[in-house]
């Protein structure tokens, strides 16, 4: 494809971070450099991804999928790499998910032709700027959402420059963040729908972690009400479209289990309804928040796939990490370490510290003695026990907690292979 072969011949060079070669090495010559970043190879901080962890993660969640009725679209917006879109999508997954029309521009160009735009876009000229968008890409299946007239006007607007007459509008239902809080706006919804010409109802969405709290009692309770306002919005669907093929999509995932346990059986007593859900972070887990919602998981009964119990904590593996390299101790307890707010996620927690070498070599049980405290920009504070030897030079690597605000700080991510040697560089497409 186009858009693989023009990343394949580009030279990275260390105006990239990670890249340690000042005349760069072509994207698709990455792999043969054999580099390693626990022996300092690579230009530090870099972000890498255990390439074994997220294959397991991925046909884990594609099974435990199949076994619960429910198919998933994975959300694009966490790497924004459409190279490990296609491989989820190539392994089982139904579609490719997007938030916004830039996302989609770039799912569309790398070959992606079947996407699900799981927001609102905006009003008529957002609309202009998607039919533009769609209408170099006719043979596309495309979904969006809608929660009122207006939103229904600019997907209409976007059929029109497009020349299409079937653009697919699912009815959004929200609690906390965008969506229908009443049946008279889903009612106005439906009938701007079907006054358009050009747009016809595709099914219902909606997206339960917005219905979180802090109380997890509150927020299963708040998510079983907008699961049933869903299954309740999609009679009303199904009432005005009796025979085509409809979809119920929620995001899953914190709480696919919970979505599926919902949904899946009224899809399958529909007969002609299919349950996508829009899980993306979850292929990446991660040391945070993450592995805090797969113990919930587990509370709640854990993976049931094909008849047998499994347990989301310990099947689900964490596949990214943040290589840095110890910059300096100035007094005793503390060290400073090479990353910062622009180099990792800290909205949901702050790195771990997991593992520590020394020319190459780990030092054993020298993390669990480091903790990180706070964030600069492009420094780290880590507490040092005082019995630890971490020294200048030592180079940490370090979990991280959610995914999606960690992925979005770097243009290129390096594939790790079962030796922790790099295979590939991962360019992202954040924009």
């Amino acid at each position: 494809m186009q858009f693989l072969s023009r990343w394949e011949n580009q030279r990275l060079s260390a105006t990239m971070r990670g890249i340690p070669m000042v005349d760069g090495v072509a994207t698709a010559d990455i792999g043969k450099q054999r580099w390693s970043p626990a022996h300092g190879d690579l230009a530090l901080p870099v972000l890498t991804l255990d390439e074994a962890a997220f294959a397991a993660n991925r046909d884990l969640f594609l099974k435990w999928c199949a076994s619960s009725g429910v198919a998933v679209a994975p959300h694009a917006k966490t790497p924004m790499s459409p190279e490990l879109a296609r491989s989820l999508r190539a392994a089982g997954a139904w579609s490719t998910t997007v938030a916004n029309v830039q996302q989609a521009a770039v799912l569309l160009a790398s070959g992606e032709r079947r996407l699900l735009l799981a927001n609102e876009i905006g009003g008529l000229a957002a609309g202009r700027r998607l039919g533009a968008l769609l209408a170099a890409y006719p043979d596309v299946e495309f979904h969006a959402f809608a929660d009122s007239p207006a939103a229904v006007a600019a997907l209409a607007e976007a059929a029109r420059i497009a020349g299409r007459r079937d653009l697919s509008v699912l009815v959004e239902l929200g609690a906390g963040r965008a969506g229908a809080r009443d049946r008279a706006a889903v009612e106005a919804t439906i009938a701007a729908v079907l006054a358009a010409d050009r747009l016809v109802l595709g099914g219902v969405a909606t997206y339960e972690g917005a219905a979180a709290t802090s109380d997890t009692d509150e927020t299963m309770r708040a998510i079983a009400v907008l699961l049933d306002r869903t299954i309740e919005t999609f009679a009303l669907v199904r009432a005005a479209a009796p025979k085509r093929p409809l979809i119920m999509s929620a995001g899953g995932s914190a709480y696919f289990d919970v979505v599926a346990r919902t949904l899946a059986p009224a899809a399958q007593a529909d007969g002609n309804a299919s349950v996508i859900l829009r899980s993306g972070a979850l292929f990446f887990a991660d040391h945070g928040i993450y592995a805090r919602a797969f113990a919930e998981v587990d509370r709640r009964g854990g993976l049931l796939i094909d008849g047998l119990h499994h347990s989301a904590v310990e099947s689900f593996r964490p596949t990214l990490t943040l290589w840095a390299e110890v910059l300096s101790r100035p007094e005793d307890g503390l060290a400073i370490a090479g990353f910062g707010m622009r180099d990792a996620s800290f909205d949901q927690g702050l790195p771990v510290p997991l593992r520590v070498f020394r020319d190459g070599v780990e030092q054993q049980g020298l993390a669990a003695a480091l903790a990180v405290t706070r964030l600069n920009d492009q420094h780290a504070f880590l507490s040092v026990a005082s019995e630890a030897a971490l020294a200048v030079g030592d180079i940490i690597a370090f979990g991280i907690s959610h995914p999606c605000t960690c992925l979005d700080r770097w243009r290129v991510i390096f594939g790790l292979d079962a030796d922790g040697v790099v295979a590939r560089a991962l360019p992202t497409q954040f924009g």
